[in-house]
């Protein structure tokens, strides 16, 4: 797979994140395969918190909108060809 492609693919769902880093151009890529991973997990961190009433949903809804947003932004950073980093989640380095 090109960088383009696995970047772009990394953003869609889950699978896709895994794909592109099995099968995709690892080393070029790693910086939208490292944005993914941390949007990934956010996501699940937010929706563990959701179990908690009230003030879990409350968090857990703006948390959803804010990492839709930050998933558009990377998406589309990723096909632009840019590496545009997403707001305050973007600094976490996990791929190394």
């Amino acid at each position: 797979m090109t960088k383009k492609t696995t970047d772009i693919l990394a953003y869609i769902t889950i699978f896709g994140l895994i794909i592109a880093f099995v099968a995709g151009d690892r080393e070029e890529s790693k910086f939208h395969l490292n944005q993914a991973l941390v949007l990934w997990l956010a996501s699940l961190i937010s929706g563990v918190v959701a179990i908690i009433p009230v003030v879990g949903w409350i968090v857990t809804t703006v948390a959803s909108i804010f990492l839709f947003v930050c998933w558009v932004i990377g998406l589309v950073s990723a096909i632009q060809g840019t590496e545009k980093a997403v707001p305050l989640i973007g600094g976490i380095q996990l791929l190394k």
